[in-house]
């Protein structure tokens, strides 16, 4: 009888048991110490002697072993880490004694037994803490750290001689290893003999560095697993043959397969990929302007913290060839370093957190920049890259959706108020050493790809000044889904469309963009780049919808270039093109902030109110790139035809990821919208409302946070109806074109007018109201000289009653004469309306001074509370309405400015309300449902507490 050859049911290659091995394992500690520092970070900061502050870094014990969860999630890690760690300890021996025969069989047992042992000890320390049994602990960590030595030695011994790669990496770590023993001993008894305060956490650093380079060491092992591969063999060939034809796999045909796992790995990618990053480079560019603003915004005036804007600069060192082909070689340790930027939230300074995430963003960017140009000659591969670069702009703009337009990696987020940096944090890690590992096993065609380097006839310079004002263009107006809309917003009833859910239409934009971007004949052609000019004059030059469609238009022309500029970028001088490139993209940035803040930077006055010549300007030197990018795409018709096949499915995973984040943005805008609430009053058995009027610097803190949670509570607590926000506008590059006020009118149940249009150039003044808006209309108010003065006069429902509202924001102290004219217009506007008012504004003058009375007697309405004479920039003013009471809430922290807000009724006959009384009565005349939250009282709460007065004033009528 004749025997069956077996049937070799799968092949399994072994680099993808250290792939698992070292995920497995980084993911085990590093989200068991995510997890421990969110859940109970004081508690596993403690030591036997001191507590937070004086330690505040955890051990490897406390992090793994002292608490729940962080301590199941990291023993179920460990599980999970379990069969590849024996599976790469056999694999180990069979490749040093059958494969590169580099041990004889006597020592190769050796190693598998030391290895084994070794093992089964990690188990005894992971899952006996210190707790259960502090004896067998310690027993089994000596042990585990005693078969380090022979381990690792006999590894790099036993290792093939011709992987120099692998030597260099195994004995560089193994070094590492043991130097960083003595520091840690040292520590270890400066905290346990001496008690020196803060000792502990720095001998927890070194714990922690001997944890990293543990695993990393095992993961060299991917770099000589290459060609080794494991096989599963059946005897029975037709049961074999029967299972097989049976699996959905085996009916999937070879090519689809390939589509599935290049989309998959496409997808990853896009977050942080092979070589880069994408979502993360987005989130750190968008930051670094936001965290640069603080500074200037608290010095009123240049700070000096604006040159960390130069380090976008730093590509320009990519000329120097040899450090870019190092860049390049080493980009995935490079994208590592960068996620300092990330990770610079950890850091309450704000000095320290600009200055981590300078360093982030400089360093991905040049590491973006140092691919392309060495895959120029590579045109498949650059053009994958660039798409995924753009796919990360994309989910840049769905993830800020979701989370109300902040990032939620931003170093301006933490989980106080929403922030998930320690998430994105540990993937990026755990994704980087990914990368790294393949890096370095493929190191050889990073070699390669430089030698194929190239160079194009064109110019430099129209390279480099396209390439900037395109990436000007996209971070200043397409970094948030609702950008373009809050740039062209207009008044109710023409109030233009809603951030959600016409938001997915701008994320559709950009994803169509980048669809038809492989069409170059299309895409670089004059006729396109007319659409690309004609839209842009649209955008500007129209309001509310027909601007709208103007920008998504626009939208579509930005991202269908971006390959054909970047390709531009690549091939031509790096020293220049790269210099004008980024140059450009700086000076387009400042001349983007001096349209509006002109009153504060030498030359503003040549700036002042000029965005259409930096959209003409943009526009313009666009056209440079693109007609550089024309005769460029001419030559590449034969290098895109010799890498079709990675082209094809490049394009094609793109149209799928972009459909992908067109869908997941439509679920975000269904999910907003289900769960926003309606507007309602607050109290409406007296037809009373509670209005304020709130200075907030632009939604961010003292202290350099995110403020609109804590805004949230305060508004909420206070039960404002109706509330004016000044200094609103953060629709720009340097307040990371932000949205703030949509969580707020979504969680609480407010209509919203965002007041000017950013293309306005005020710092902006924004309303909220329980009440429905009839009207609106938006004022640029007279400034011939100092910053441009806004103000929102809207006309509400208010039970039935229409009652006009101003929000205001005047011009600064040194500007007397604009605050004249400016007050003038207000007076103008109230006087001259017919209806019941209040005024919610931002003066800038004392009581009883000349522009408080051109307010208050030329516009006819009377002051809250004259006897007030501790005011200088908010004031609250009302006719025809009952007034209830007045208050003064301090800012908490969030801003400056305090909150001024007054209670009111509407009544039926409102003209004999016109003048006010201003007799005060006791809190306990006033009804329960008129009377100001108790809450406030004394030292109030989250730093919010009636002041000045240190209680309400209640009036008779």
């Amino acid at each position: 009888m004749t025997e069956v050859e077996p049937i070799i049911v799968k092949r399994i290659g072994a680099k993808y048991i250290s792939y698992s091995h070292t995920l497995f394992a980084y993911s085990a500690f590093l989200i068991a110490l995510a997890v421990g520092c969110y859940t109970h970070y004081y508690k596993i900061v403690q030591n036997e002697y001191f507590g937070y502050p004086d330690e505040w870094f955890p051990s490897v014990s406390a992090t793994t072993g002292d608490r729940y969860p962080a301590r199941a999630i990291f023993q179920i890690f460990i599980a999970l880490t379990s069969g590849p760690r024996f599976a790469l300890v056999f694999l180990w021996y069979f490749y040093t004694t059958q494969s590169a025969k580099t041990v004889s069989n006597g020592f190769g047992l050796f190693l598998l037994s030391v290895g084994i042992i070794r093992t089964v000890a990690c188990g005894g320390w992971v899952y006996i803490t210190s707790t259960d049994d502090h004896l067998t602990h310690d027993i089994a960590m000596i042990l585990y750290l005693l078969c380090t030595l022979p381990w690792q030695l006999g590894v790099l011994y036993s290792s093939a001689k011709a992987n120099q790669t692998a030597i260099k990496w195994r004995r560089s770590l193994t070094s590492a290893f043991f130097i960083t023993l003595p520091p840690m001993i040292y520590f270890f008894i400066q905290h346990k003999v001496h008690r020196i305060p803060g000792a502990y956490t720095t001998y927890a650093f070194f714990e922690w560095s001997l944890i990293l380079y543990d695993v990393a060491y095992d993961a060299v092992t991917a770099i000589e697993f290459q060609n080794f591969e494991l096989t599963i063999t059946d005897k029975s060939p037709n049961l074999a043959t029967a299972a097989l034809s049976s699996s959905p796999e085996g009916n999937i045909d070879a090519s689809t397969l390939r589509t599935l796992t290049m989309l998959r790995g496409f997808a990853t990618e896009t977050y942080l990929g092979k070589d880069r990053h994408a979502f993360v480079f987005w989130s750190m560019l968008t930051s670094l302007a936001l965290l640069i603003w603080y500074f200037p915004l608290w010095y009123m005036g240049i700070s000096g913290y604006e040159a960390f804007l130069l380090i976008t600069l730093l590509p320009v060192f990519l000329a120097i060839r040899p450090l870019r082909r190092l860049v390049y070689k080493y980009r995935g340790l490079v994208h590592l370093i960068s996620l300092v930027g990330v990770a610079s939230y950890l850091k309450v300074d704000p000095v320290w957190r600009l200055s981590l995430s300078a360093i982030g963003i400089g360093l991905s960017l040049t590491a973006w920049i140092a691919g392309w140009i060495e895959s120029n000659g590579q045109t498949g591969e650059l053009e994958r890259s660039v798409l995924i670069w753009g796919l990360g702009l994309i989910m840049h703009c769905v993830v800020k959706m979701a989370w109300y337009t902040e990032n939620p990696i931003w170093p301006i987020m933490n989980r106080q108020n929403g922030g998930l940096n320690d998430v994105g944090l540990v993937f990026g890690v755990v994704a980087s050493v990914d990368v790294l590992l393949r890096d370095f096993s493929n190191g050889h065609r990073s070699e390669s790809s430089n030698e194929s380097a190239v160079r194009y006839p064109g110019s430099s310079l129209f390279a480099g000044l396209g390439f900037g004002s395109l990436l000007f263009a996209l971070h200043s107006m397409y970094t948030d889904s609702s950008t373009i809309m809050r740039w062209t917003v207009d008044g109710y009833p023409n109030y233009g469309p809603d951030p959600v859910p016409w938001g997915i239409a701008t994320i559709a934009a950009l994803g169509i963009g980048l669809a038809i971007s492989p069409y170059r004949r299309l895409t670089t052609s004059f006729g396109w780049y007319t659409v690309g000019a004609a839209s842009c004059a649209i955008f500007y030059i129209y309001s509310s919808w027909t601007a709208f469609y103007g920008g998504l238009v626009l939208g579509t022309y930005l991202t269908s270039i971006t390959p054909a500029m970047t390709r531009g970028l690549s091939t031509q001088s790096p020293f220049i093109t790269l210099f004008s490139a980024f140059m450009s993209y700086n000076i387009l940035c400042l001349a983007h902030v001096w349209v509006v803040a002109y009153e504060f930077v030498p030359g503003g006055v040549y700036a002042r109110e000029r965005t259409d010549v930096i959209l003409c300007s943009v526009m313009l030197l666009i056209g440079l790139g693109v007609f550089n990018a024309n005769k460029q795409a001419r030559q590449d018709i034969q290098k895109r035809l010799a890498q079709f096949h990675i082209l094809k499915h490049a394009r094609f995973t793109t149209r799928i990821l972009v459909a992908f984040f067109i869908g997941l943005s439509t679920l975000v805008s269904t999910h907003r919208l289900m769960n926003t609430i309606s507007p309602a009053p607050y109290t409406t058995s007296e037809k009373s409302f509670t209005a304020g009027i709130w200075t907030i610097h632009f939604a961010l803190d003292n202290d350099m946070w995110a403020s609109e949670r804590r805004m949230r509570d305060a508004i909420r607590d206070l039960q404002l109806d109706v509330v004016g926000f000044l200094e609103s506008d953060t629709m720009r590059i340097i307040m990371g074109n932000r949205d703030w006020a949509q969580s707020i009118a979504e969680e609480l149940g407010y209509y919203l007018d965002f007041g000017p249009a950013s293309m306005k150039h005020t710092w902006g003044c924004l309303m909220l109201s329980k009440f429905p808006i009839i009207k609106s209309e938006h004022h640029l108010l007279p400034s011939p000289v100092g910053e441009l003065a806004c103000a929102i006069h809207a006309t509400l429902d208010v039970y039935g009653q229409p009652v006009d509202f101003i929000v205001s924001h005047n011009g600064q102290d040194e500007n007397y004469n604009d605050r004249i004219q400016q007050t003038t217009k207000l007076a103008e506007i109230m006087r001259t309306s017919p209806n019941p008012f209040v005024f919610l504004g931002y003066v800038v003058t004392k009581p009883q001074q000349e522009i408080y009375h051109l307010l208050f007697d030329g516009g006819q309405i009377n002051d809250i509370d004259p006897t007030d004479w501790d005011r200088w920039c908010e004031y609250v003013g009302y006719r025809g309405l009952r007034r209830v009471g007045y208050a003064r809430i301090s800012h908490g922290g969030i801003t400056d400015t305090e909150i001024q807000s007054g209670k009111f009724q509407v009544v039926d006959n409102p003209k004999d309300y016109w003048k006010a009384s201003y007799d005060r009565i006791p809190e306990q005349e006033v009804k329960p449902e008129l009377r100001y939250p108790s809450m406030f009282y004394g030292q109030g709460v989250r730093g919010h507490r009636y002041h000045v007065f240190d209680e309400p004033r209640y009036f008779r009528n």
